[in-house]
């Protein structure tokens, strides 16, 4: 009877531990990035048209649904892209460049071009990347001062990329004032789509 009465008191008391699940695919609710720990913030869909590119979920050390909060935030992060569709590194060769560019003056990006241009060459060693592939993009402020780091499928892809301004930079691709998707920012921050 005692445990049938703790076993309830902690099914009512403790919040429930549920995945978040987007287009069949389900995101933890936690995740531990390099020394941090994250939780999820939001989730959401990539697509053009009637075609669905990836799911994705943003990790962060506490939820926030301001996207500039998001972006500025201290400690550990994660983009965590699920691919739907066969995808080759030269779509996000073109993408990720062009949403980085898109939320920066001509003068903020100037001191990004170099860590930019290495980023889309690592991109474009990548010849596909088959749906189901899990893509990261975390940041990781232990490392050597804070670095961006790619890994497709638990592989490190490229260089560590250095700088938080880097980092910063790649989120506002997703939560910039001109997002790749305006949904998919709203549901990254947690908003009801």
């Amino acid at each position: 009877m005692k445990k049938l009465l703790a076993s309830l008191l902690l099914m009512f008391c403790l919040p429930a531990l549920a995945a978040l699940e987007v287009s069949g695919i389900k995101f933890e609710d936690k995740t531990k990035v390099g020394a941090g720990e994250t939780v999820i913030n939001g989730a959401g869909v990539r697509g053009v048209l009637f075609i669905k590119g990836y799911a994705m979920a943003l990790y962060l050390p506490q939820k926030t649904a301001a996207a500039t909060e998001a972006i500025s935030m201290k400690g550990a992060k994660r983009v965590r892209i699920v691919l739907l569709r066969d995808t080759s590194g030269e779509t996000f060769a073109d993408a990720l460049p062009s949403g980085i560019r898109k939320n920066h003056s001509e003068q903020e990006v100037a001191p990004l071009n170099a860590r930019i241009e290495a980023l889309k060459a690592t991109m474009l060693a990548i010849t596909s990347t088959p749906k189901g592939a899990v893509i990261h993009f975390d940041w990781l402020p232990e490392v050597g001062g804070g670095v961006t780091r790619l890994t497709i499928n638990g592989e490190k892809k490229g260089e560590d990329i250095p700088g938080e301004d880097f980092y910063r930079a790649v989120l506002k691709i997703w939560l910039g004032e001109h997002p790749v998707q305006a949904d998919l920012k709203e549901g990254l921050l947690g908003k009801a789509q």
